[in-house]
């Protein structure tokens, strides 16, 4: 049946439990091909890093990429998977155009990392273990861009065009056991869990994971059932959701969605789904296969993957910090709350604040910029902070310039914008913008002589003793010097000319 109108999330809640099954591709960021020499270089023309291997030729035999291998061993044993000491590669076939083989090269019954876990931490500090039931690898698929039509999808399109560039970069399919007791929690784990699941990658090194590249996608799985009964429901798949975001808001959606079939006497159907980002909602897309609809079986051209032991063992010792220790390491160094460690780990400000530390700035100095003036500009331009064109290192001589007096915080939030503007590095701004911070005292003095005889009221109240009123004179001179006055300086020889200890 089809439902217009969803049920509230508390009320889809008061009924039912949400179970959830969340599946992550991750594009390796290996030179070439799972299977052949080709290279996976994005931006390349249409069709012209391909062989006849990722098409599929009669004839063409694969060869395993032995990085690719190196990498889904890395990301089994960071997630405390076990490592098969001996898997195989299995074909999995349908048809769709941009399966240029009609099968697609993936692990079926033997995946080479299995039965692990990845804690993950909520805003609120709770940690939630999301069991992992397998990692395994494959080969990408081809793009498809569907020509006319309203939806940019094949039903209604005038003609496609295929592009098997992407055909054959190697892939980890990352499944989790199925999640459950997360009740109302249910989005926010699993956009913590995908968010975790994309640290870790990165600093693994194995792939760049940008979800808005395609290079990290997860496919939602979600069923109810009722309180109190122990058989899942049946699930529905929203695919290919690309944003941390929009796992959320997938999984929020659809627990909505079928409390409202469910409730109103309707009966799921095992489908795949499309998520759209304009409103948050899903729509279906086709019926979903089972496993032996693929009709699976080993690849017959590729030998077994078997997997030293002392190998794992040393690429084992070989890990790096996991993100989850590094951020509670960091946390603790910089004083910090978990609650402040969030939003900078939501702001994915961690390795450009350590960058900027590493380059002389101290932690507070380097978390305050880019937590706030850069943050800021991000927000408003609605950018990665990483993507603004300004580097740790310049980050970290402003707060340098800073700490000298040769800026303070209004002309060193001048300065970064001179950087962003491209005007050069932080010193060529300050001397193209005449930004330097006046501190010589003669200069100095003449201002405050100025603002005390443009303000002798304030003055008075001054030497009366209310020292706070020297605020008022300060502000005259900073504005008097477009807020280039050292303005502990300024205060002090307020107070000197009018007689007043600070």
């Amino acid at each position: 049946m089809t439902v217009t109108e969803l049920v509230s999330y508390e009320d889809a809640l008061a009924s039912y439990d949400p179970v959830m099954g969340l599946e992550v591709h991750v594009e390796l960021g290996t030179r070439t091909k799972m299977f052949c020499g080709c290279s996976t270089a994005l931006g390349a023309e249409p069709n012209t890093q391909t062989c006849p291997v990722c098409l599929g030729m009669p004839g063409s035999l694969p060869v395993v990429n032995a990085t690719a291998v190196e990498s889904a061993v890395r990301i089994g044993l960071a997630l405390n998977c076990e490592i098969a000491e001996w898997c195989r590669f299995a074909r999995k076939n349908y048809f769709y155009p941009d399966m240029p083989k009609n099968f697609q090269i993936s692990q079926y019954d033997e995946p080479i990392a299995f039965d692990g876990y990845l804690d993950v931490q909520l805003e609120d500090g709770e940690v939630f273990r999301v069991g992992i039931e397998r990692a395994h690898m494959e080969e990408d698929t081809g793009k498809s861009t569907h020509i006319g039509g309203a939806t940019g999808r094949i039903h209604g399109a005038v003609h496609s065009l295929l592009d098997y560039n992407r055909a054959g970069i190697p892939l980890i399919e990352i499944v989790t056991k199925p999640i459950t007791g997360a009740g109302e929690r249910a989005p926010e784990v699993a956009r913590a869990y995908v968010a975790e699941l994309r640290e870790l990658i990165r600093a693994l090194g194995v792939s760049e994971a940008r979800m808005e590249m395609g290079q990290m996608r997860c496919d939602v799985n979600l069923s109810l059932r009722p309180h109190g009964t122990e058989t899942f429901g049946t699930r529905s798949e929203t695919k290919n959701v690309n944003s941390l975001r929009s796992v959320e808001r997938a999984t929020r959606f659809e627990i909505q969605r079928h409390a409202a079939v469910l409730g109103s006497g309707g009966t799921i159907v095992q489908e795949t789904r499309h998520f759209h980002e304009d409103d948050g909602s899903t729509t279906s897309g086709r019926v979903k296969e089972e496993a032996e609809d693929y009709r699976y079986f080993p690849e017959p051209d590729l030998v077994p993957v078997a997997p030293a032991r002392d190998w794992v063992e040393k690429l084992r010792a070989g890990l790096p910090e996991l993100p989850r220790v590094r951020r509670n390491r960091l946390r603790e160094e910089w004083g910090i709350s978990e609650h402040e460690m969030q939003s900078v780990l939501n702001a994915g400000a961690i390795d450009l604040i350590t960058a900027t530390m590493d380059a002389g700035a101290p932690a507070d100095q380097a978390r305050k910029w880019w937590m706030g003036e850069l943050a800021r500009r991000a927000n408003e331009q609605g950018t990665e902070l990483s993507a603004l064109p300004i580097t740790p290192a310049q980050v970290a001589r402003v707060c340098a310039l800073v700490a000298e007096g040769s800026l303070n915080d209004k002309l060193a939030r001048q300065v970064i914008e001179g950087v962003l503007a491209g005007e050069g590095e932080p010193d060529e701004v300050v001397d193209g913008r005449g930004l330097k911070v006046v501190s010589d005292t003669g200069a100095l003095s003449a201002a405050v002589d100025e603002a005390i005889a443009a303000n002798e009221a304030i003055a008075e109240k001054i030497r009366g003793g209310k020292v706070a009123a020297a605020g008022a004179l300060v502000g005259a001179v900073m504005k008097a010097t477009r807020g280039q006055a050292d303005a502990a300086r300024v205060r002090e020889l307020i107070l000197e000319k009018l007689g007043v200890q600070g």
